[in-house]
């Protein structure tokens, strides 16, 4: 059953860079840009589905942790 929309949390790598995780399939990828990362990300979705059953619609979802003291 094809799916109209795949979501990706994406984190910043310790490392540098950015961390893309699929929500609801087992794809992970990374970059060092976010533009980048759209390439990735894209890519990565065209070689998990098979021709005719990828998502329309490619959410990246930004999580940002935020440390601040007390």
């Amino acid at each position: 059953m094809k799916s109209s929309e795949i979501i990706f949390e994406v984190i910043e790598s310790p490392e540098g860079g950015y961390e893309a995780r699929a929500l609801s399939a087992s794809i992970f990828t990374e970059a060092e840009t976010l533009p980048e990362l759209e390439v990735s990300v894209r890519d990565a979705v065209r070689c998990h589905f098979d021709e005719g059953d990828a998502p329309a619609v490619i959410r990246l979802h930004l999580v940002r942790d935020l440390v601040i003291s007390a």
